[in-house]
C-alpha cells in the first residue's frame, strides 16, 4: 500500500483489528520512509444478488431503497443509527446467504420485515402496512394481533405472511418455506 503522505510504496502494518461485527479489518500502518501513520479498512467485496421483480424484470439490488424504507419506518422511533446500520447489514447478509445470483424482490421486503420485527414493533407495523398495502384498519388489527400472539408463544415461529403466501393459502397451493423465519 502506498503512503498517502509521501507516496512511498513501502509501509508496514502496526496493528490489525476486526470491526463492524467482524465484516471489516482495520489496519494501522506506518510508512517506512516518512514514519507517518494512517488507517486502512479492508472488507470482502461480495456482490449482492440481482432482484427479479413481480413483472419479470431484473434490476440490481439498491441499498439506498432498502435504507430509505427502513429509515422511514423507524422515523421518530427510539432506535440508534448503529442499530439501523446493523439491521440493514443483516438484511444484506441474509440475501447474500441465499447463494443465488438472482432472487425474487419479495425476499428483500420479507427480510426487512423480519429484522424490523425484532428491532421495533411499531416500525414493523409501519413497514408492513406499506409493503403489504393495507387497505383498512382491520388489516392493521390483524397484524398487531399476530405480533401479540407471537409474544405470548415465543416457542413458535412467528414469521410474517407475505402477499404471495396469502394468495397461495387462498388457492390451496403448496406453500414455500419461509427463508427468514426465526430459528428456534
Amino acid at each position: 500500500m502506498h503512503c498517502p503522505f509521501c507516496s512511498a510504496s513501502d509501509t508496514k502494518v502496526i496493528d490489525s483489528r476486526l470491526v463492524a461485527e467482524g465484516q471489516q479489518v482495520r489496519r494501522r500502518r506506518e510508512c517506512v520512509s516518512c514514519q507517518e501513520r494512517f488507517t486502512t479498512f479492508e472488507e470482502a467485496e461480495l456482490l449482492m444478488p440481482r432482484l427479479v421483480k413481480n413483472d419479470g424484470t431484473r434490476q440490481p439490488f439498491d441499498e439506498a431503497k432498502l435504507r430509505a424504507g427502513i429509515t422511514r419506518a423507524l422515523e421518530k422511533r427510539p432506535v440508534g443509527v448503529e442499530d439501523i446500520e446493523a439491521c440493514i447489514n443483516r438484511v444484506k447478509q441474509r440475501l447474500r446467504a441465499t447463494g443465488e445470483r438472482e432472487i425474487p424482490s419479495v425476499m428483500v421486503g420479507e427480510a426487512a420485515m423480519a429484522e424490523l420485527r425484532k428491532l421495533d414493533q411499531v416500525a414493523y407495523v409501519r413497514f408492513a402496512s406499506v409493503y403489504r398495502s393495507f387497505q383498512d384498519i382491520n388489516e392493521f388489527r390483524l397484524e398487531i394481533d399476530r405480533l401479540t400472539e407471537s409474544e405470548d408463544q415465543p416457542d413458535q415461529s412467528a414469521a410474517p405472511v407475505s402477499k404471495t403466501q396469502r394468495k397461495r393459502s387462498r388457492s390451496k397451493g403448496p406453500e414455500s418455506p419461509d427463508l427468514f423465519a426465526e430459528e428456534s
